[in-house]
């Protein structure tokens, strides 16, 4: 018998949370889970087991993606966007000013352009013959005219543009935003990196995540059947590789129930189920036979010239992973001549071919984007880590020029039409709002809906960012 005055000890939280578990806690659990930005906190952004969960930006963005289509070599500024005419009356005439000193000092006499400029669109903007088909989208494109790098080496140039830091070993562009934003896609990477063949100087490093977590560094794919290494499935059916995924995992977590967290491992559970997920998605993703004819044609698909039909399948797909929703692509351009943009000598016959190879593509790129509504939350970068000398290299061709040259931005949140910063009467130097490699990567930021301040990873005793302490937002082409 009980005595009328006991009353049972009331249970204590750890007791409710385990009874309670499999009643209401599993119905507030599968309505996080259905939706996967709620199942992942502002805290899921420092948490390597969710790597490319979507997140809340820091403010309402502009754009949701990015396209960068890389250069590579650095294309010359005052043969494509950034005419001169002083420097072709000057041309075949011994320079008359002091000049830098150059990569290889075989120092010519002062060069004009072989290509002819033309006023295009309502903006009036002039472009060379080398960019007929981008010309016609010349308002929608803000021209930035005064580039400058710290570099003037491709190697260490290459870092700097894409990691702002001339050393190896930093977290690249496309790993800071997909650390920061996670991605929209949970079956492909964030940061998708479109090979041509060629690594451009500086290796996979251009692309990696340095000190962050491994599941944010750029992926790869090729040009080709193969995009990716190893995507077949090597067991029979999908239930023995899940049956093996599962088990993988729950080894995994075992190691980490006894080590305790370990971010390598957990970017690497990450990485293996993503890959799984890949062996759906990439397929269907690759897949152009989707896309009518027309489009094909329109992105160079079918033309002559292989290098057009590679960089235009890289463009074409390139809209359809901003359609799945990828957070960063990076585009890098085949080789037209067989050295890149980098033409020492030999410029006409370099640029020409280099310039076929990506025009129509890229022009085909803006207008799609443009006619599905996309170019409005898609920004597209294009440029190379330097520009070219306005004096020749021998003869024919240009040395490195860090000091004054070209790229350009359009779509999500940029002021198309727009003329910003200008060079020197030579194309030289870079004399009216000179615009660093910090301020361009803090612009993207920004477009995306990040300040570049707050975006920080604690490594080696302090707060690091992709722009360092570096860096101001190009007000001057923001929409």
């Amino acid at each position: 018998m009980h005595c009328g005055r006991y009353i049972p000890p009331p249970i204590t939280r750890r007791q409710m949370l385990s009874r309670c578990a499999g009643g209401f806690g599993s119905l507030a659990l599968a309505s996080l889970m259905h939706d996967s930005a709620a199942a992942a906190p502002e805290s899921a952004a420092r948490d390597p087991r969710l790597p490319m969960t979507s997140r809340v930006p820091h403010f309402a963005p502009r754009a949701k993606s990015v396209i960068f289509l890389y250069m590579d070599g650095g294309p010359s500024q005052i043969d494509t966007f950034d005419p001169k005419p002083l420097l072709d009356r000057k041309h075949g005439q011994p320079l008359d000013i002091m000049i830098q000193p150059t990569q290889f000092d075989n120092v010519g006499n002062w060069l004009g352009s072989p290509w002819k400029f033309k006023q295009y669109g309502q903006s009036g903007i002039p472009v060379s013959d080398l960019f007929p088909h981008v010309a016609q989208h010349v308002d929608d494109l803000a021209i930035v005219r005064s580039m400058v790098s710290d570099f003037s080496e491709h190697t260490n140039a290459n870092y700097f543009l894409h990691t702002c830091f001339g050393v190896q070993g930093r977290p690249s562009a496309g790993a800071w935003v997909t650390y920061g934003l996670g991605s929209e896609s949970q079956n492909l990477p964030g940061f998708i990196v479109l090979g041509s063949g060629m690594i451009p100087p500086g290796g996979l490093d251009c692309f990696n995540s340095g000190f962050l977590p491994a599941s944010y560094q750029g992926s790869m794919f090729n040009y080709g059947d193969r995009p990716v290494a190893n995507l077949t499935a090597r067991e029979e059916t999908t239930a023995l590789q899940q049956r093996k995924l599962d088990l993988m995992r729950t080894l995994d977590r075992g190691v980490l129930a006894r080590v305790g967290e370990d971010d390598g491992l957990e970017s690497a559970i990450a990485n293996y189920e993503l890959a799984f997920r890949m062996q759906s998605a990439v397929p269907e993703l690759m897949d152009l036979a989707q896309e009518t004819a027309a489009t094909r044609r329109m992105y160079g698909l079918e033309d002559e010239f292989r290098q057009t039909r590679i960089f235009g399948h890289h463009c074409l797909v390139a809209r359809r992973m901003v359609e799945h929703g990828v957070r960063f692509i990076e585009v890098l351009c085949p080789s037209g001549s067989g050295d890149r943009w980098d033409q020492h000598s030999g410029l006409l016959d370099g640029h020409t071919k280099n310039a076929r190879a990506v025009d129509q593509p890229i022009a085909a790129l803006l207008g799609d984007l443009k006619s599905r509504g996309l170019l409005d939350e898609t920004l597209v970068v294009w440029g190379g880590e330097f520009g070219r000398t306005p004096f020749a290299q021998g003869s024919d061709g240009r040395d490195h020029n860090p000091f004054g040259f070209t790229m350009w931005l359009a779509g999500g949140g940029i002021r198309g039409g727009t003329i910003y910063g200008a060079t020197d009467e030579h194309g030289y130097y870079a004399i009216e709002n000179k615009v660093e490699i910090y301020d361009l990567h803090a612009t993207i930021l920004h477009l995306l809906g990040m300040d570049h301040r707050r975006l920080t990873f604690h490594f080696g005793g302090r707060d690091m960012r992709l722009t360092d302490v570096h860096g101001e937002v190009i007000e001057g082409i923001l929409a």
